[in-house]
């Protein structure tokens, strides 16, 4: 008799009314019992007809479950024999699948990395959706301009030409999926018009470098200092096109200065290239009067990109580029094939919602509560880190605290995650690992006001317990 055929028991049952799925369940328990020991390397198994008999289950189910534990490791599967448990199983060479779902939130969030979504004017988003599903015709449901919705088009050249003195022809504006799907649309481009090389700011969003890597260009990190982008340094670094962030530097919190600009102008006139304008959150600005948009001085050679994640909400997944003439078109056609535009009818509604005025009540009253948070925090770590020094805090949603030497930032990252407190250092930003000092961001857009003063001095709590102890810096610095 052929072993396949000789029926073998196994502990095993399902039920039809539970929440997992038949094969589910059998992979779950089989998973379970080979882990623990139960089922031992080279045990054998039923055959699948005969274990779907033992069930009461269809075979193919049982043939599924049987699959999925072989690719994982746990069973042996070979035609014509009998299926095993794997030896891999026995040694514990088995990887066990990441469990699903979202890991546990911080109990304190600084992560810089969206506003205070719990203020999300929810009542005057719906009113716009309502006002743009009565006036949208049957037509504008269709596809549509790539570019965008024109009553959005017209609306937001007329708001960035008010609030951040962007040069913006409703023409020129093209609509996208977030600021990340309008960078890479623009690399995507310039690597067709033949760009080769793209400079970034150093430190800069290690996302947006990816962006223009995929799209084939080769990134050249170029400095940054209180002043800004290092024109000097950009000048010779023989590139064809520049992303920056002019406004609120990201991370470092620096503004580029008036000189700088006007040497930044004159190196992209001379040198033909062209700029993407990041201007994520100049919205939010707190001690100083507003930093107009490059782009005003130079809108031939500068692409402006902005956004309404940092402004209402990530999940809105809605940007928009102001194209120069010249990339105008390929933009347009990129976009197109892209994704063939970005949702029509939240468009529409944020076209009602900025034509009310809605956006400008909501960042009033943003900014007063961000400014409070900003000055507690400041104050806290004065009290609780009186060693670190703070920065970039004049506008936008983070600060940045530089710590003197003898503290780690993957040391203070393993500390802050143990006490659960959601945490970002400089390091994730460097082109180079190790470029400069240990240093925090900070930000304040997703931790509540009333949390800041604890939330401190847990983290100078993770950094005390991160810092290595000065004869420690001593022995390391001391020569061979």
């Amino acid at each position: 008799m052929d072993e396949t055929s000789q029926p073998i028991e196994l502990l095993l049952s399902v039920t039809r009314d539970g929440s997992r799925t038949l094969g589910a369940q059998i992979e779950d328990q089989l998973r379970r019992a080979i882990r623990e020991g139960a089922l031992k390397g080279g045990t054998r198994m039923p055959s699948t007809r005969d274990l779907a008999r033992q069930l009461g289950v269809s075979r193919r189910v049982v043939v599924g479950a049987y699959e999925q534990l072989a690719a994982e490791g746990y069973l042996a599967l070979r035609q014509g024999a009998r299926p095993r448990v794997s030896e891999a199983a026995l040694r514990g060479d088995v990887t066990a699948p990441e469990p699903l779902g979202p890991a546990p939130p911080p109990r304190y969030d600084f992560q810089p990395r969206a506003p205070d979504v719990s203020h999300f004017p929810r009542t005057a988003w719906l009113r716009s959706l309502r006002e743009a599903l009565a006036v949208m015709t049957s037509a504008d449901l269709g596809y549509g301009d790539p570019r965008g919705v024109e009553a959005l088009r017209s609306a937001l050249a007329g708001y960035l030409g008010r609030v951040r003195g962007v040069v913006a022809d409703p023409a020129r504006v093209v609509v996208t999926s977030g600021y990340s799907q309008g960078q890479g649309i623009v690399c995507r481009v310039l690597a067709a018009q033949g760009a080769r090389r793209i400079a970034f700011e150093n430190p800069s969003h290690a996302e947006q470098r990816r962006i223009a890597a995929r799209a084939g260009l080769e990134i050249v990190p170029v400095a940054v200092d209180e002043a800004g982008i290092r024109v000097e340094e950009l000048d010779r670094a023989d590139v064809d096109a520049v992303v920056l962030t002019p406004a609120h530097q990201h991370p470092t919190g620096a503004v580029l200065t008036g000189d700088r600009r006007t040497a930044l102008l004159a190196w992209l006139r001379a040198r033909g290239a062209v700029a993407i304008e990041d201007d994520y959150d100049a919205e939010y600005r707190y001690d100083r009067a507003a930093v107009r948009a490059l782009q005003g001085r130079e809108p031939d050679r500068i692409v402006y990109a902005g956004s309404a994640s940092k402004t209402l909400a990530p999940a809105l997944r809605l940007g928009w580029l102001v194209v120069p003439p010249r990339l105008l078109n390929a933009v347009a056609d990129e976009k197109d094939l892209d994704d063939c535009g970005t949702a029509h009818i939240e468009q529409q509604a944020f076209a009602d919602f900025l034509a009310r005025g809605e956006l400008d009540r909501h960042l009033r009253r943003m900014r007063a509560q961000y400014r409070r948070r900003r000055d507690l925090l400041v104050e806290a770590l004065a009290d609780a880190l009186p060693e670190a020094t703070v920065r970039g805090i004049a506008a936008g949603l983070h600060a940045t605290v530089q710590l003197p030497d003898g503290y780690d930032e993957q040391a203070i990252l393993d500390q802050a995650r143990r006490r659960r407190i959601g945490l970002t250092t400089m390091r994730d930003f460097w082109v180079q690992p190790g470029d400069g000092p240990p240093t925090l961001l900070l930000g304040y857009g997703r931790i509540p006001q009333h949390a800041i003063p604890a939330a401190v001095r847990k983290l100078a709590e993770a950094a005390r317990a991160a810092r290595t102890p000065a004869k420690d810096q001593m022995t390391r610095r001391a020569p061979l």
